[in-house]
C-alpha cells in the first residue's frame, strides 16, 4: 500500500468517528471529493471551489512523508501564503478539504516550537486554521480537549508588517546609491592613505607628473636648441562598432506557447481582472516563475473578468504570450498574457470593453510549453520583447481569426513585415510544433490580443 493511499485510508476513519451518521463504512477514497456537500449540506459550491478543494486534497496527501525536507518545507511555506488572506483553503467555506489537512497537520503541529509556530520564519496561519477547524462548531468535530493542538494566542514571536512598495523602491534606489559612490571613493583611494600612513594612488599620481614636469624643463633649458623636434605622428581615426544587426520584423519574434490553467481567481483588488496559475513550460529556476503544485508556473492577470465565466477559466489549455515584459497590475506581477478573441472594431467605433470574447483554444492533446508559430513564420523568438521597440503593437493588427474560426497572421495589413516571410498574400495559420490549428469558438474575422 503507497504512502498517499495509507493516508487516505486513515483519513477515511478519521472522517467514519467524527461523522458516523454522514460517512459510512462503504465511502472510498473515490468518494472523497464529494464529501463537502454532504458534510456542510447548507454551504453551496461552484465548479471551481470543487475543482480547488479536489486539488488541496492532493496536497494534503502529499504532505503525508515528506522524502524531501526543502520540498516540505516550500509546501508549507506556500499553504502559509495562501491561508494568509483566507479563513478556510476555500476563502470562507468549508470543505473536507480543510479537515484533510487538519488531519495530516494536527500531529505536527502539535510538537512545533513557538518560533516554528509564529516567529520569523514559522507557519501562524497554518497554526490559527488547525485551532479554527479543531475548535469551531461548524466542523463539529468529535475531539477531545486533551487531544486538541494547544495554541497560545498571545504568543506571537514576529509580526509581519506589510510591505509599502513605495518605500521599498526607494530603499533599494538609495542603497544602490550609496554602493556607487563607495565604490568612487575607493577607486581614487580616498581615505586609504591616511589609514596606512602612505600616500594615496592619487597623491602619487600627482608627485610622478610633477617630477615628468621638472625632466621636461630642464631639457627644454639645455638640450632643445641642440635637438630638432619631432614630429608628431597623425592620429588614425578610430573605428566604430558597427551595431548588431537587428531581426527583420516578424512574427516568429513573438513567443507563443500552449498554457494549461490550473487555477484562476478573481483579483483581490481589480473586480475587471482574473488571477490565473499557468503552466508553460518553463524549465525549474525560469525568472517570474513559482511552483505550484509541483509544476512550475506563471502568474498572469487578464481582464477577462465578467468576459470570460470563471468556470470556463479552470483547467483548460490557452495560448500564452511569453515573452512581454512582465507588468505589476494592482499589486501583483504578471508575466505573461492570455490570447483572446473579441470583435474588430469599426472605424469610428470606441471598444467599450463589453464583448463578447473567447478565448484562443489549442488543439485538446497539445501539451503545456508547446511552441506555437504562424505557418510561413516559423524561427525562434526574441528573450524579453523590449517595449520601446512596440513589436508586439506593431505585429497584432495582423493577428485575426477566418471564416473557418482558426487564427492566423495576415500580413497584408501590417506594412512593416512587407517582404519577410513566406506566406505574402495568404493567411498563416496558427499552428503548434505538432501540427495542430489554434482556433476559437464562434467569432469570424475577429481581431486577437
Amino acid at each position: 500500500m503507497s504512502t498517499q493511499t495509507a493516508s487516505s485510508a486513515a483519513l477515511l476513519d478519521f472522517l467514519r468517528s467524527n461523522y458516523p451518521s454522514v460517512i459510512s463504512p462503504s465511502t472510498s477514497e473515490a468518494d472523497l471529493p464529494g464529501l463537502s456537500s454532504q458534510l456542510f449540506p447548507s454551504t453551496s459550491y461552484t465548479h471551481n471551489e470543487k475543482v480547488e478543494a479536489t486539488q488541496w486534497l492532493t496536497t494534503s496527501s502529499r504532505l503525508v512523508t515528506p522524502e524531501d525536507e526543502a520540498k516540505h518545507a516550500e509546501r508549507l511555506g506556500s499553504l502559509n501564503i495562501h491561508l494568509s488572506t483566507r479563513t478556510t483553503l476555500l476563502g470562507s467555506k468549508p470543505s473536507v478539504a480543510d479537515i484533510a489537512l487538519y488531519h495530516r497537520l494536527a500531529p505536527d503541529v502539535k510538537s512545533w516550537s513557538a518560533e516554528e509556530r509564529t516567529g520569523e520564519h514559522g507557519y501562524p496561519h497554518i497554526v490559527r486554521l488547525i485551532s479554527f477547524v479543531q475548535n469551531a462548531p461548524l466542523y463539529g468535530l468529535l475531539i477531545k480537549d486533551e487531544d486538541k493542538v494547544e495554541v497560545d494566542l498571545d504568543e506571537i514571536r514576529f509580526v509581519h508588517k506589510p510591505l509599502d512598495a513605495k518605500k521599498e523602491k526607494e530603499r533599494k534606489k538609495k542603497e544602490k546609491a550609496a554602493a556607487e559612490e563607495n565604490q568612487k571613493t575607493l577607486a581614487i583611494g580616498k581615505g586609504k592613505g591616511e589609514e596606512t600612513g602612505k600616500p594615496s594612488k592619487k597623491e602619487q599620481a600627482q608627485e610622478a607628473v610633477a617630477k615628468a614636469e621638472d625632466k621636461v624643463k630642464g631639457a627644454v633649458v639645455g638640450e632643445s636648441a641642440q635637438q630638432p623636434k619631432k614630429e608628431k605622428k597623425e592620429k588614425q581615426p578610430k573605428q566604430q562598432k558597427q551595431p548588431a544587426k537587428e531581426a527583420p520584423l516578424s512574427p516568429r519574434l513573438i513567443d507563443l506557447r500552449v498554457g494549461h490553467i490550473l487555477k484562476a481567481e478573481n483579483h483581490p483588488n481589480a473586480d475587471s481582472l482574473y488571477v490565473s496559475t499557468i503552466a508553460c513550460g518553463d524549465p525549474a529556476g525560469t525568472d517570474n516563475t513559482s511552483e505550484y503544485e509541483g509544476q512550475v508556473v506563471r502568474t498572469v492577470c487578464s481582464g477577462l473578468n465578467g468576459l470570460v465565466p470563471l468556470e470556463e477559466m479552470q483547467g483548460r489549455k490557452i495560448i500564452a504570450v511569453c515573452n512581454l515584459k512582465p507588468v505589476t497590475m494592482r499589486g501583483i506581477k504578471s508575466a505573461a498574457m492570455v490570447l483572446a478573441a473579441s470583435p474588430r472594431l469599426k472605424e469610428g467605433e470606441e471598444d467599450n470593453h463589453k464583448g463578447p470574447v473567447e478565448l484562443v483554444s489549442p488543439p485538446s492533446d497539445a501539451k503545456a510549453g508547446e511552441r506555437v508559430n504562424f505557418e510561413g513564420w516559423d524561427g525562434e523568438p526574441e528573450g524579453v520583447l523590449n517595449p520601446k521597440k512596440k513589436v508586439w503593437e506593431t505585429l497584432q493588427p495582423g493577428f485575426t481569426t477566418t471564416k473557418g474560426l482558426e487564427v492566423g497572421f495576415d500580413a497584408s495589413v501590417v506594412p512593416q513585415v512587407q517582404g519577410e516571410g513566406e506566406m505574402q498574400k495568404a493567411t498563416g495559420k496558427l499552428v503548434t510544433s505538432s501540427g495542430g490549428v489554434c482556433t476559437v469558438k464562434s467569432l469570424e474575422n475577429a481581431a486577437v490580443r
